[in-house]
């Protein structure tokens, strides 16, 4: 089968496409992918910089579409499903992945494949982070950082559907600022001011929710933009460096940070993943929560998907198209 590897650990322009044998398929679900999702995760593994440091040649890409090939007795799935997947930190971009079937969900007949594709990783931790750990209440306030983003279009989307009366948006350009009105914000602000921006918009009370993806230098000002009672969640560092609090900082307004790890929570408690997914499905089944138009790249241009996230030009969900 075609498939993209990782065969040096020189960054995301050393992918390769390459033939390689399908992988094995005992007691999992067999998946004719069509799309697989690009994380920021692919980039780092591409130097060799993520936490799990799979050794080379590896095929990078953690969650998928496709089509059920065949599956094992009562996996619930059947040949010919359209399903979407995670493939446990690799093995999403190639034409065929091998799937543990508590990992495998039905996708919804409104939503393609392509979209599918660039579900699982963004809008499941968002949902993670506003449900579980950012305790959103109806009417609150969110501000997300990286609004143009995977991540940022994800929580634009999600956050109203599950009760925010209010979406603002922080981007670094007006060509991104569009972006994150169209993905839904309530109110968009550049990156440079954007704390005064702000505290006019909410008539100097602050937010209820930060959504950071981002890190870096912002984060004590982000925490200067908490209502009372506020919530700072941090969910990545893509700007490169990991800040630090100050957590004087947190008496001051009784506000908290709360970390959001989605991998390491559905991987330490088992049957969280199937609950997230019995409340995304209805939702995007409905049309009430609209799936992402991601950014497609082909097969054999995976490597610019990769380093359209770790040069941080992405717009959007990034999705490679395999069939």
């Amino acid at each position: 089968m075609r498939a993209i590897q990782v065969t040096r650990l020189d960054g995301p322009d050393a992918v390769e496409l390459s033939e390689i044998d399908e992988p094995n398929g005992d007691g999992k679900v067999i998946i004719d992918v069509h799309a697989a999702g690009v994380a920021f995760p692919d980039a780092l593994q591409t130097r060799g910089l993520y936490q799990y440091k799979p050794p080379t040649p590896f095929v990078p890409g953690s969650e998928i579409a496709g089509v059920v090939r065949s599956a094992p007795e009562g996996s619930g799935f059947a040949a010919g499903d359209r399903v979407v997947g995670l493939t446990a930190l690799g093995g999403g971009m190639a034409e065929v992945a091998a799937l543990q079937p508590d990992l495998v969900f039905p996708l919804p007949d409104n939503v393609s494949l392509a979209a599918g594709a660039g579900l699982l990783f963004n809008d499941l931790t968002v949902h993670f982070a506003l449900r579980k750990r950012g305790r959103l209440s109806d009417g609150e306030t969110v501000l997300v950082h990286g609004a143009a983003g995977g991540i940022g279009t994800s929580t634009l989307r999600m956050a109203s559907v599950l009760g925010a009366a209010r979406t603002i948006a922080v981007v670094s350009t007006e060509e991104k600022a569009q972006i994150a009105r169209d993905a839904g914000a309530t109110d968009v602000v550049l990156t440079d001011g954007w704390l005064a921006a702000v505290r006019e918009l909410t008539q100097g009370r602050g937010v209820d929710i930060v959504l950071d993806p981002v890190g870096g230098d912002r984060f004590t000002d982000s925490l200067r933009s908490l209502a009372p009672a506020g919530r700072l969640l941090v969910v990545g560092f893509t700007a490169g460096d990991i800040p630090t609090v100050k957590v004087n900082r947190l008496l001051l307004n009784n506000v908290d940070v709360v970390g959001v790890g989605w991998g390491a929570w559905f991987m330490s408690h088992p049957k969280y993943l199937a609950e997230q997914w019995e409340q995304v499905q209805p939702l995007l089944a409905s049309g009430k929560l609209v799936a992402p138009e991601p950014v497609t790249y082909p097969l054999d241009q995976a490597g610019a998907a990769i380093a359209s996230l770790e040069n941080r030009t992405a717009t959007g969900k990034v999705v490679v198209t395999v069939r």
